[in-house]
């Protein structure tokens, strides 16, 4: 590897699995391979669903071992990306006070009116930008309350922040996973204390803040030693919420009038803007701000995803998408669609069954097979990525000509397909890898190896293949179907 090209790894970890990503960028070069990929499984302990974080360690560990040996033990930096929301907590010895609660555990039930009890929605929603979802950080830690492991609690750090300290022995707290909390003030990017103190939590907790591509400490001498580094590698500051990683990757112009739509599990859809849309329209509307790099903000709403897929796969006990994807092509167009936004679609379990139900309950045609329930979540997804859309432009003043899709969902042809003519907008699909991508990016521009974010975007088009999608059919239908979920 020259002082032109050189290799960066991405640590990026998601609700289901982790993976340790090898990037090599140069000027006109930007390659991405996967090193090593390990399972994220959840464990169901008597206190409730927690991380297992010692086996993702473990994981992030033989990742960082394969990389080495991909690079002959040349990596110029190391970056980590994960979920938001989820922590640990240290002792005053710097040690882990258990595994990471599951933003999907149920402690938090209820949680929400204790809080607006004290702060009101519409207060907690002007001085952070962030939309209400029961998992936040916020609620998690009001929930805590009480609990012995949070009085012997000396700092927090988020789930990337956790991984960077263990490598490193630094600790630090970066701003876009951060904001995330709903503790802190997107305008200023500190944290709102006016927020906090009221609700009783101490913001000595946390970290001091980073900033995406700022030095996050370089690897222990047993970290070196375990992973075969040739020598101590410096960690980098990423924008570890991989969702801003993954807008960071997003190959759009310079001056391009662009909506995004990062797939996965979830389906983040919005807008890049450079000052938060604080408004009680926008709280209504479920639209959260969090901090992307170079002080932009991410205006978007979180829809369910392919979560719905993902469940309804785990309940078939099927592992491959492609058969469903391609029955799923002959069914006829919205022949049933469900609100893929319910919460009532959050949990885990018996997802063919509830979205029969929902289909029942509002006088549909029961999807029987599993055609037929795939295209349901297609359909209802792509309208779900129509209404984001258009309420994001709506609500920020800010029109836009084309929608990228980038993330695992990019991959899905029929998914964008149909998301182009549900907006009757043009679709660019890809890269799938985004959060990856973004991960690497940011590395090797604090390493001088990529300009500002637009130059890092047209890297992304230059080397990356990616798909378009015109719009096609008459609109009329998916308007008739927007109006059946609205009166719903």
């Amino acid at each position: 590897m020259n002082e032109h090209h050189k290799a960066y790894a991405a640590v990026d970890l998601g609700a289901s699995s982790g993976r340790v990503m090898v990037g090599r960028v140069g000027p006109d070069t930007l390659d991405l391979t996967e090193a090593h990929r390990f399972p994220n499984r959840p464990v169901r302990l008597p206190e409730g669903l927690r991380w297992n974080i010692a086996g993702l360690y473990a994981g992030v560990l033989d990742g960082l071992r394969a990389a080495g040996a991909a690079t002959d033990g040349h990596l110029a930096s190391i970056g980590i990306d994960s979920w938001a929301v989820d922590y640990g907590l240290l002792d005053a010895d710097g040690a882990l006070l258990g595994n990471p609660a599951h933003y999907r555990d149920a402690r938090t039930d209820g949680i929400a009116d204790k809080v607006w009890a004290t702060l009101p929605a519409d207060r907690l929603y002007a001085a952070t930008g962030i939309q209400y979802a029961p998992f936040n950080t916020l609620y998690q830690l009001v929930a805590a309350q009480g609990s012995a492991q949070l009085a012997a609690a000396r700092q927090l750090l988020l789930i990337p922040d956790l991984i960077a300290y263990w490598l490193t022995g630094e600790r630090g707290t970066e701003v876009t996973n951060a904001s995330t909390t709903q503790l802190l003030d997107p305008r200023t990017g500190d944290w709102a204390r006016g927020v906090a103190e009221p609700l009783g939590i101490d913001t000595t907790l946390f970290a001091p803040l980073r900033r995406p591509g700022t030095p996050a400490g370089r690897l222990l001498a047993p970290v070196q030693e375990q992973t075969g580094l040739n020598s101590p590698v410096p960690v980098t500051a990423v924008a570890s919420h991989d969702t801003a990683s993954a807008v960071a990757a997003v190959p759009a112009a310079a001056g391009e009038r662009f909506a995004y739509i990062c797939t996965g599990t979830w389906s983040l859809a919005g807008l890049e803007l450079d000052a938060p849309v604080l408004t009680e329209e926008s709280r209504r509307a479920n639209f959260t701000n969090e901090l992307g790099i170079d002080g932009t903000v991410r205006h978007l709403r979180n829809i369910m995803g392919l979560w719905l897929l993902q469940e309804c796969m785990r309940a078939w006990n099927e592992h491959d998408v492609e058969p469903l994807l391609h029955g799923a092509a002959q069914v006829p167009t919205l022949r049933s669609v469900v609100d893929a936004s319910d919460p009532g679609f959050l949990a885990p379990g018996r997802m063919p069954e509830r979205i029969a139900e929902a289909c029942r309950a509002t006088g549909q045609p029961v999807p029987t097979t599993r055609a037929e329930t795939t295209r349901c979540i297609l359909d209802s997804l792509a309208l779900a990525h129509r209404r984001a859309i258009e309420d994001a432009q709506r609500l920020a003043g800010h029109p836009v000509d084309v929608v990228h899709i980038v993330g695992g969902g990019a991959r899905n042809t029929l998914l964008c397909r149909l998301t182009a003519d549900a907006c009757g907008l043009p679709v660019v699909a890809g890269p799938a890898e985004a959060a990856a991508l973004g991960n690497v990016l940011v590395q090797a521009r604090a390493d001088g190896l990529a300009g500002d974010r637009w130059a890092m975007r047209d890297l992304l088009v230059r080397t990356q293949p990616l798909v378009r999608h015109e719009p096609s059919g008459d609109r009329s239908a998916w308007d008739a179907a927007a109006q059946r979920i609205a009166g719903n």
